[in-house]
């Protein structure tokens, strides 16, 4: 007796009491265990890709911190110059974040053009809501408060995050 080939798979029948061919696939064993594979490899993506993201956002931190204490540093420089107005009992730093922006007279330039210190203000990466003013995500300094314990006044000395987390490195971004 001939054998003829399944009409399923075009395989020849096993030898033996069973005439049927037999179906070919994955047993629940061979599913468990790449489930298993996928789950591991899954654990070991999410952790390394969230902390990716964190230190992009501590990277902008960074650059935002840096052009911010930047302009307020040449804010400082060109009135310590004497090419913007300064009164004498004035520290000499920027009354808010906007005077930055907007630019104060040059009392050296004949045509009395404006000299500005920052493009943009940049927003505070570590701010959870979007929808505040740039120059509201930032936590101000005052030149007459003490280090240890910044408070806001009539000038902005520095900046800082408002964030309570932690960088990478160990150190809060509040005292970055």
């Amino acid at each position: 007796m001939a054998r003829t080939a399944c009409s399923s798979c075009l395989r020849t029948p096993l030898p033996g009491p069973a005439t049927g061919c037999r179906r070919q696939g994955f047993s629940l064993i061979e599913l468990l265990i790449t489930l298993a594979v996928v789950a591991v490899l899954a654990g070991v993506v999410v952790p390394v890709a969230q902390t990716a993201v964190q230190r992009a956002k501590e990277q902008d931190l960074r650059i935002a911190l840096r052009e911010l204490r930047g302009a307020i540093d040449r804010y400082k420089k060109a009135g310590d110059e004497g090419r913007i107005r300064k009164a004498t009992t004035d520290s000499g730093y920027p009354a808010t974040l906007q005077v930055l922006l907007e630019g104060e007279d040059d009392l050296r330039d004949p045509k009395r053009r404006k000299i500005y210190f920052l493009r943009r203000i940049p927003r505070d990466p570590m701010h959870p809501d979007s929808r505040v003013a740039p120059a509201d995500t930032w936590a101000k300094r005052s030149y007459a408060s003490e280090p240890d314990n910044p408070r806001e006044g009539d000038d902005v000395y520095d900046v800082y995050s408002q964030s309570k987390g932690i960088g990478l490195n160990g150190v809060p971004y509040r005292q970055w």
